[in-house]
């Protein structure tokens, strides 16, 4: 067996190759293509087994390394230097290092999902940046009225249809009201775009029973069941609900040194689109849930709101891990 480190970047990446008593057969920076891979690691006739980090490019070259390797392991990056800091950092000694920690079996796993499952994830999270800015449209929409004293009409949503009737008929002075007919304008750009995703979504839900299963969750909706699935991908990764609600990074940082604990900040370490998606499902879930309602009261009365959107935001987690691993929907405790 020989191990491989790849310290991969956009348009080169360096490769080292080490064998099982650690010396070094190959340092080569190669062009960061298949063809590239291929040229470097091709001609090894023993079984290789790679290794690379999550970075901001992980992907291509993951893929390139599985069609040469025998086994690839996506290393998690904050770990590996907890394990390897080093004073003088290069490419070279990067690879170097990540070769030697393989061979050793210190390297810490990071999930690396399917090829495929990477192309549903980069849509969905496409969809959840353009309601994303949609909602920073609306905000806009909304303070611009205020700034003029404009009282909103009676309707359930401003941006409905009887709502958004009511917008174009608005008359403000110069330049804003030029302000307000661009910003209906990208509101109804956004809306065609986001809509045009629906297909997708109806598609990944049919026949899938683990979406079921998450729709049935409080605030988590169509879209979001959608979302939580693929973001995840396996449960399984995750022995507890509390290891899955530290993934979505909604635990406080903890500090604890002798007789004294205390607790901090969230962490925000882990899924950022899960966490966004969890905190935007607080509201709905406690208006369809006497018993999370309740929840999310008692919180608010001692901490606050913020804190008890946070704290609510958490149990959805660990809801969504209980209804997953048991296979079942979700029941009103």
């Amino acid at each position: 067996m020989l191990y491989v480190g790849v310290d991969a970047h956009r348009s080169s990446s360096q490769i080292t190759v080490v064998d099982e008593r650690g010396h070094v057969l190959k340092r080569k920076r190669v062009p960061s293509t298949g063809a590239g891979v291929r040229s470097a690691l091709g001609r090894y006739r023993q079984p290789l087994k790679s290794v690379l980090e999550a970075s901001y490019c992980w992907g291509p070259m993951y893929d390139w390394l599985d069609e040469v390797s025998q086994e690839v392991i996506l290393a998690h990056p904050a770990k590996v230097r907890a394990i390897a800091e080093a004073r003088i950092k290069t490419d070279k000694i990067d690879s170097e290092m990540l070769a030697h920690l393989l061979r050793a079996d210190l390297i810490p796993e990071a999930y690396a999902p399917s090829r495929e499952v990477r192309a549903v994830k980069r849509v969905l999270r496409q969809r959840l940046f353009l309601v994303r800015v949609r909602t920073m449209l609306k905000n806009r929409v909304t303070a611009l009225l205020a700034q003029h004293g404009i009282e909103r009409p009676a309707v359930s949503d401003l941006f409905g249809r009887k709502g958004l009737a009511w917008l174009q008929g608005v008359d403000l002075p110069w330049p804003d009201d030029r302000l307000l007919a661009e910003d209906l304008d990208l509101v109804e750009v956004l809306n065609a775009r986001i809509a045009s995703t629906e297909d997708l979504i109806r598609d990944l839900a049919e026949g899938d029973e683990a979406v079921g299963w998450l729709k049935s969750v409080p605030g988590i909706g169509k879209f979001f069941s959608v979302l939580v699935r693929y973001e995840v991908d396996a449960i399984t990764r995750f022995r507890s609900p509390k290891k899955f609600a530290s993934y979505t990074g909604l635990v406080p940082s903890t500090y604890a040194s002798g007789d004294r604990q205390v607790h901090g900040r969230l962490t925000k370490q882990g899924n950022k689109h899960l966490r966004w998606a969890l905190v935007e499902a607080v509201t709905p879930a406690i208006c369809h849930s006497p018993w999370l309602r309740r929840y999310y009261e008692r919180i608010k009365r001692r901490r606050g709101a913020k804190d008890a959107r946070t704290a609510t935001a958490r149990k959805l987690a660990e809801l969504i891990w209980t209804v997953w691993t048991e296979g079942r929907c979700y029941r009103e405790p």
